[in-house]
């Protein structure tokens, strides 16, 4: 008696073990959850890629400095006087370029005619 009520639990442990099991992966192979992997997955390869280029910067970066104190460019040459204030300020000899108006050209790039 004892044997058969083991075996019956065992078997129906087992059963309900192997349906869950089975549940599971069914629910991983549905549509939602595969388009989520794949976009975890293309997350984790966004975060490698950009760990990479991170890498290869500073090895850039690292590369140059050896090079220039190797060649003795470390003495940071002296930089030429801003000309921005000059350009902005305007020339006085720059002519003003005229528009015309009341031209038959539309502007609206919309248009169908």
């Amino acid at each position: 008696m004892f044997r058969r009520t083991f075996w019956f639990t065992a078997g129906a442990a087992a059963g309900v073990w192997a349906t869950t099991k089975v549940n599971r992966k069914l629910k991983q192979l549905t549509p939602e959850s595969l388009a989520a992997q794949a976009a975890n997955k293309a997350i984790e390869a966004g975060h490698k890629l950009k760990d990479f280029a991170l890498d290869v910067r500073d090895g850039m970066a690292q590369r140059e400095a050896e090079l220039d104190e190797a060649l003795g460019l470390n003495a940071d040459p002296e930089l030429p006087a801003q000309r921005r204030a000059a350009a902005i300020a305007g020339d006085k000899h720059h002519k003003q370029i005229k528009y015309i108006e009341n031209t038959t050209y539309s502007y609206n790039r919309n248009e169908d005619h």
